[in-house]
């Protein structure tokens, strides 16, 4: 099975472009690159039913479920907005991210 990229990272603000939380941002908490899913912080909350536990009390607790990175776009740090990412060669060989609509760097 091949992983595929995603074009999002750890610690990326994000807007989600559909689905029940459409048009919300958040930051990307942990992303799921073998089954090309990311979890943003305040989107897609599910209730979890736990037990009883020596770490965990028991009851109905609400965390962030795994959603397509295909439905969430990045923020672009500098310009504030929605963009799609491009790849640019920097001066010592190294490829990094970038905003299509300002071309400033997203990876620091």
């Amino acid at each position: 099975m091949k992983v595929a990229k995603l074009h999002v990272r750890k610690g990326d603000k994000v807007l989600i472009l559909s689905g029940k939380d459409e048009s919300k941002t958040g930051k990307v908490i942990s992303a799921l690159p073998a089954e090309g899913k990311v979890v943003v912080e305040g989107v897609n909350l599910v209730k979890k039913h736990t037990r009883a536990g020596k770490r965990v009390k028991p009851g109905v607790h609400e965390q962030e479920a795994p959603i397509y990175s295909s439905k969430v776009m990045v923020i672009c740090p500098s310009c504030q907005k929605a963009t799609r990412i491009q790849k640019k060669l920097q001066k010592d060989g190294v490829r990094v991210r970038a905003c299509k609509k300002c071309g400033e760097s997203l990876d620091k």
